[in-house]
């Protein structure tokens, strides 16, 4: 078996999809440092199922996925998938070629597949077992493993030894079968918890099953009593029914005649009633019309006073029409003369405006001439000025350079004085030199000596850990026990929790009741739940309450009836409920001379603790029960009160009035009171016993935490030693720089003397370019004056222009303001001659419109004379009319007199009609009574046959008995089986099912605890096999393991011993071990004193011995090497060519020595930034020889 290809894709550097193929023998993966060489070790560890993103250098998983560079995008998942070559079939699945692929999204979903299948992780790792193969074999050994390897506690190589050894397997199924053990173990607790309660209630169970027997059988033949009384009844009722029936059809037709009769008198007595109404309404309507004619009158008089009236006004607004036509005429003659001065004075005004404008347009031709000129003369001034801007430029950048010439030459100079400071700087430096190697030297003796010293403490930290492991040992053995305690007891808390809170050994109605109490708000709780009772009286007060411990309290009635039908509704069964509104008690204890009788505890209500609002209830329950101490007491006191007492003793006996007695052994002590009291007990033992094993906790906490303090002081020393030897290295180093650096001093000389030699030419240089500059500042000042002159000339001539400009702007404003006022008076002519124009026409207007007015108030005049000559018309024909009103009003009174005299007599007859209708309505309504009160008897018995046995009227013919003739001799046979029935007390009818039910339950459950206690022997026998075969298997391979590390290490150091030993304390399974090293020509060593080539040689030689011992099918080495020196790369890559017989090896390297060991190499480079892509061997080759 060995690896044939990885394909990668979307995975770190990887974005493109990348093939690997691989063959026996070594391939070597090379690249530049962050090409993405070690990414392909990370691939394989992921695809075989590394779960911890620090393990694959990242921060979270999803790190792992490609992220993205500056021009492409992130992707959406990674896959990496390895394709083993399996046709010696060493993996055991039934395929030539296995295909392992895992595939990660960016939204946290993941998947494993084998050949294309989905799969779980834990197949991929059971597949893998024993190979070597997986994140936790050796197979993968990656940068920092080597030195984790060496470095860490001898505990934490297990793992390496154990997949090497061929245990990991067994270890697993171990872990697994002791997590089954516990698990059964738990089972098996609870199986017995729940097998000693149902114990319990199994007797009580069965005593209520054979109450319920008997009871069954009385109330059978109690039903037939009742069915057959029934039918007796029932035919006796409907025979009386019969009867009042027919007397009742005859008192309805009498009520059906009569009616009639009332009938037509009352329509008779309406229609006389209806006349008169319509006489009153006539008579009415006469009356409103005599006084609206009378109104009438009075309106035609006032109107003909109001138009007399505007008669008058007219006249005299006539008058005052002719008056205002005279002052119109004469202010019409006066804004006539005005508007004809105006019309003149305007067109005076127009001929001077016009000789006005002709005189400004002459002045602003001269302006814009003047204008012209100017802005020629500022032209060629600003273009001389820009010229003079343009040489002093220049001549400012000469001067610049000129400058940075006298720059350079003093840069030159300093220059030198630098190179003098340079040459003294190095005089003194070689002074320092032998000082300083004086101080590495005594450096490098100090840190010898402390080097020493913890080495010293480390030895003394490590007893201290071995005395306190000892302590935990005992600690962890006390722990164990008091955690099988605990969860004992808090599984049979759980137990009797679920007992309770499903009410077993309640009957089936009492829990399908129970069930809707969240439902139903007004269901309080069974008694037993409700009450208290000191642990001496549990079975005194359980006796006394009998079947009613059962009962079910409710607030009220409806809530009681509510349940009722919900049980009938669903056969569910029969309960009994206590509703608080109606439960009231029986009346005080009597005697009660009774209560100073020896032994007597008290009164049973007395003795139980309840709420204020069930107190009632307690009293109704036992108010009347006598607790006493024993039998003896309690036979005493029965006889010496005639037996009239209900007592109970405290051990459960009952003695009822009449002097029946009841009593017996019970087969355990389990009531269903002291359930609750068993449960407040066992969860204060749960609580105790909770808080032991904390404290007890804590102490093995602080102890672990105590070892850990001191074994990372211990891993503290380490570190400094480690940072001891790498000062001790650094010292050495120093020596030889302090050499390197005296050449470097010896080069420093000959460099200033070249730096000298380059000053003197730029000197030279500087000074030639200094005369050039100076010529060309000369020519810049003679181009200077001569434009200064011919600006100055042009200057000159434009403030001439500007005198022109001013005066003619002056002449400008005096002839604009003389327009302006012609402009304005002219304009203010014009308004008042539109104003009297308007005004004119107004005054026409208003003198046409008076002449008008004159016309039409003729005319209206005369039309109002015409009005009042019709309207005194009209008042005469109204006096007539009402005259004519009064008349008909007398001929319809003496018509309603007549009216009024027969309705009376009709009123008289209804009134008789309507009390004979009210006596026979009473008779039909007592016959009607009596039906009804029949018929509701008949049905209170149909209800009371459903109720109690669901029997109709004609289902019951069916259970009729020829031979029951007696009515009054069955109801004696009834009320004796009732009297019997009382006697059995509270009978729980499903105690028979329940009890078949929690038998079969018991049996069933007896049967599991036999299999749990088998199981439970079984795993304890896999385990005691699984850890000798263990013992004796890593035993073995140890040994050779020890034997075959000392060959790797003395050949790959030439010499040597290796060694490897286990921690004789500790149990062989769990033993940390330790790895000695003896470099050839030294003394035995800790790991800690071995320099960084030698600790990775020695953990080398042990990965090379176990590969010898139970070679993986491929092994991927990551920079494994990279501490070594080239001839210790050679020996390596020696030994791993003599492994390629039995190991495929795929090598991430740097060094030259492992990659000419390689069968082919792989280059991995980034030519795209944040890229890795797969490159040709001849490339890599070049790229590694530049």
């Amino acid at each position: 078996m060995y690896l044939k290809n990885i394909e990668v894709q979307g995975f770190k550097s990887f974005a493109q999809k990348i093939n690997f193929e691989f063959h026996n023998g070594i391939t070597g993966i090379v690249g530049p440092n962050g090409s993405g060489k070690s990414n392909v070790g990370d691939a394989v560890r992921w695809v075989l199922g590394e779960q911890s993103a620090r393990s694959l250098r990242g921060g979270n998983m999803q790190d792992v996925i490609f992220s993205g560079t500056e021009t492409r995008k992130p992707l959406g998942y990674a896959s990496v998938a390895i394709t083993l070559d399996n046709s010696d079939h060493k993996l055991p699945v039934d395929f030539n070629e296995v295909t392992v692929t895992r595939r990660l999204y960016r939204s946290g979903e993941s998947e494993y597949k084998i050949n294309g299948s989905a799969c779980r992780l834990k197949d991929i790792n059971e597949m893998f077992y024993d190979t070597g193969i997986g994140k936790e074999g050796y197979s993968i050994i990656g940068q920092g493993q080597i030195d984790r390897i060496l470095s860490g506690k001898p505990e934490e190589r297990r793992e390496l030894f154990d997949e090497a050894a061929g245990i990991v397997k067994f270890k697993r199924r171990k872990n697994t079968t002791i997590k089954k053990l516990e698990e059964e173990r738990q089972n098996l607790i609870r199986v017995t918890d729940i097998l000693s309660e149902l114990t319990r209630q199994l007797e009580p169970l069965e005593k209520q099953s054979e109450t319920a027997r008997v009871y069954l059988s009385k109330r059978e033949t109690l039903k037939e009593l009742d069915v057959n009384m029934f039918l007796m009844e029932y035919a006796a009722a409907a025979k009386e029914l019969k009867e009042l029936e027919e007397k009742n059809i005859i008192a309805q037709n009498q009520l059906k005649d009569t009616q009639s009769s009332y009938d037509r008198t009352k329509m008779e007595y309406e229609r006389l009633e209806q006349e008169l109404e319509d006489l009153n309404s006539k008579m009415d309507a006469l009356r409103i019309s005599g006084q609206e004619q009378a109104i009438r009158k009075q309106q035609l008089e006032g109107q003909i006073n109001v138009l007399n009236e505007q008669i008058l006004a007219g006249a005299q607004n006539e008058e005052h029409y002719k008056g205002r036509i005279q002052t119109i005429e004469a202010e019409l003659s006066v804004r006539t003369d005005s508007k004809k001065k105006l019309e003149e004075e305007k067109t005076d005004i127009y001929a001077q405006l016009k000789a006005v404008r002709k005189k400004l347009s002459e002045e602003e031709d001269k302006l814009r001439t003047a204008q012209e000129n100017m802005e020629a003369c500022t032209l060629e001034v600003e273009n001389g000025k820009n010229e003079i801007i343009e040489i002093l430029n220049s001549r400012a950048n000469v001067k610049g350079k000129a400058q940075r010439f006298d720059a350079m030459m003093e840069q030159a100079e300093i220059r030198k004085a630098e190179i003098s400071q340079r040459i003294l700087r190095l005089k003194s430096e070689e002074e320092e030199q032998q000082t300083i190697l004086t101080t590495a030297r005594k450096q490098y003796d100090e840190i010898t000596s402390q080097i020493e010293n913890a080495n010293e403490e480390c030895e003394h930290l490590n007893l201290s850990v071995m005395k306190i492991q000892e302590k935990l040992k005992e600690q962890n053995t006390k722990l164990e026990a008091e955690q099988t305690a605990y969860h004992r007891e808090a599984s049979r808390l759980d137990s009797l929790r679920n007992i309770a809170e499903r009410y077993d050994g309640y009957g089936n109605s009492i829990r399908r009741v129970m069930e809707q109490k969240e439902r139903v708000p007004g269901i309080q709780g069974v008694v037993a739940d409700l009450i208290q009772v000191n642990k001496d009286y549990e079975i005194a007060i359980e006796t006394a309450l009998g079947g009613s411990i059962q009962n079910i309290v409710t607030d009220n009635e409806q809530t009681a009836k509510t349940m009722i039908e919900f049980l009938k509704k669903n056969r569910y069964g029969r309960a009994t409920f206590l509703p608080m509104s109606s439960i009231s008690p029986r009346g005080e204890f009597t005697p009660k001379e009774a209560l100073k009788e020896p032994g007597v505890v008290g009164i049973a209500s007395e003795l139980v603790s309840v709420a204020s609002q069930y107190q009632q209830i307690t009293k109704f329950l036992l108010g009347r029960v006598l607790v006493v101490d024993n039998i003896d007491h309690a036979i005493a006191i029965g006889k010496k009160y005639r037996h009239s007492l209900r007592m109970v003793t405290t051990e459960g006996e009952s003695l009822n009035p009449g002097g029946s007695m009841t009593g017996g052994a019970f087969r355990n002590n389990s009531n269903l009171l002291g359930r609750r009291r068993e449960i407040e007990e066992l969860e204060t033992k749960v609580n105790q016993l909770k808080q032991n094993l904390t404290e007890m906790q804590n102490a093995v906490e602080e102890n672990k935490n105590q070892r850990n303090r001191l074994r990372d002081a211990i891993a503290g020393f380490q570190e400094k030693l480690r940072q001891k030897y790498i000062e001790q290295n650094t010292a050495r180093m120093n020596i030889k720089q302090q050499e390197k650096k005296a050449e470097e001093i010896r080069s420093g000389y000959a460099q200033i003397n070249r730096d000298q030699a380059e000053i003197k030419r730029q000197v030279m240089e500087i000074r030639q370019d200094h005369d050039r500059i100076a010529r060309e500042l000369e020519n810049s000042k003679q181009d200077e004056k001569e434009l200064e002159s011919f600006i100055e000339a042009k200057q000159s001539e434009l403030d001439e222009w500007k005198e022109e400009e001013k005066k003619i702007t002056r002449e400008l404003e005096e002839i604009r303001l003389q327009s302006s006022a012609l402009e304005q008076k002219e304009k203010f002519d014009q308004e008042n001659l539109s104003r009297l124009k308007a005004e004119i026409t107004a005054f026409m207007t208003e003198k046409e419109d008076i002449y008008q007015s004159l016309a039409h108030s003729s005319e209206e005049m005369e039309k109002k004379q015409e009005m009042i000559t019709q309207l005194k018309k009209e008042s005469e024909e109204s006096v007539l009319h009402e005259e004519q009103a009064q008349m008909q009003l007398k001929n319809l009174q003496k018509e309603k007199e007549s009216r009024t005299s027969q309705h009376k007599d009709f009123f008289e007859k209804r009134d008789y009609l309507s009390g004979q209708i009210g006596l026979l309505d009473k008779e039909c309504y007592r016959l009607q009574g009596q039906m009804d009160k029949l018929e509701e008897n008949r049905e209170e018995r149909i209800a009371y046959m459903w109720s109690e046995y669901e029997i109709t009227p004609n289902n019951a013919v069916s259970y009729r008995k020829e031979e029951l003739t007696d009515l009054s001799q069955m109801k004696r046979q009834a009320a004796q089986i009732k009297d019997d029935i009382r006697k059995l007390g509270p009978v729980n009818v499903n105690a028979i099912e329940d009890y078949k039910e929690l038998l079969e339950r018991h049996t069933f459950l007896s049967g599991q605890y036999e299999d749990l206690v088998t199981a439970e022997k079984t795993l304890e026998q896999i385990i005691q096999e699984l850890d000798e075969g263990m013992r004796k298997q890593f035993s073995e391979k140890f040994g050779e393991i020890q034997k075959e590390f000392d060959k790797a290490f003395k050949e790959l150091f030439g010499g040597g011993k290796g060694t490897l030993e286990l921690d004789e304390e500790a149990d062989i399974l769990e033993a940390g071990i330790k790895i000695i090293s003896q470099p050839p020509g030294k003394k035995l060593q800790n790991m800690m004193q071995l320099s960084g080539g030698e600790k990775a040689l020695t953990a080398i030689a042990l990965l090379f011995a176990i590969q010898n011992l139970k070679p993986s099918p491929f092994c991927l080495l990551d920079e494994i090497e990279a501490a070594l020196d080239d001839s210790n790369v050679g020996r390596f890559a020696g030994y791993l060519q003599k492994l390629t017989k039995n190991t495929q090896f795929i090598i991430i390297t740097h060094r030259r020595g492992t990659m000419n060991a390689a069968d082919r190499l792989y280059g991995i480079t980034m030519q795209e930034k944040g890229v890795s892509t797969l490159v040709s061997v001849d490339l890599v080759e070049n790229q590694l020889t530049q």
